[in-house]
């Protein structure tokens, strides 16, 4: 269950105009600081992400399914019924037995996959499976619903850490 403080900042990211996978990074976050505080663990990055996502359609982020060929039809089908309680078109099927059954699972997982390596490496694997084009066009709409004020902190860090590297 995602904290009211989360689902805050995924509705305040919605009006700001910032894409559903931004709202989304909220609960992922979230999901990170779970692990990294012990709460629990996962078998691997790419896990814990999911997590996240799914906590977030769930609540309501409107985060489609991934399409066809992208995932296993299990996987795609359990975004599916997820993304649909969040939407209500579906009421959640409260199961406690499987709940404790795999919180039981999870906790005895490993930490070490919200450690700072394993999400720059994650982050860079999923970066190599996009194009340039794509990946430069989601930077320019970054920049387009940052706004002028942020847009200039982060200008600013850019220039602290260039000034950094080269000395």
């Amino acid at each position: 269950m995602p904290r009211r403080e989360v689902i805050r900042k995924a509705k305040q990211d919605k009006r700001a105009g910032k894409s559903a996978s931004t709202q989304a990074g909220e609960f992922v976050k979230d999901e990170i600081d779970k692990i990294r505080k012990g709460k629990h663990g996962a078998r691997s990055t790419k896990q814990a992400i999911a997590i996240g996502l799914s906590e977030a359609r769930r609540a309501g982020v409107d985060l489609p399914p991934p399409r066809k060929g992208r995932t296993k039809k299990s996987t795609r089908r359990s975004a599916k019924y997820a993304y649909e309680v969040g939407q209500g078109k579906r009421t959640p099927k409260r199961r406690p037995k499987v709940s404790r059954a795999v919180e039981g699972v999870m906790k005895k997982e490993p930490r070490s996959t919200a450690s700072r390596s394993a999400l720059s490496k994650q982050g860079k694997r999923a970066a190599s499976q996009r194009t340039a084009a794509s990946r430069s066009a989601a930077a320019r709409k970054a920049s387009h619903t940052k706004g002028a004020k942020v847009r200039s902190a982060a200008a600013k860090k850019a220039a602290r850490t260039r000034a950094r590297r080269k000395g």
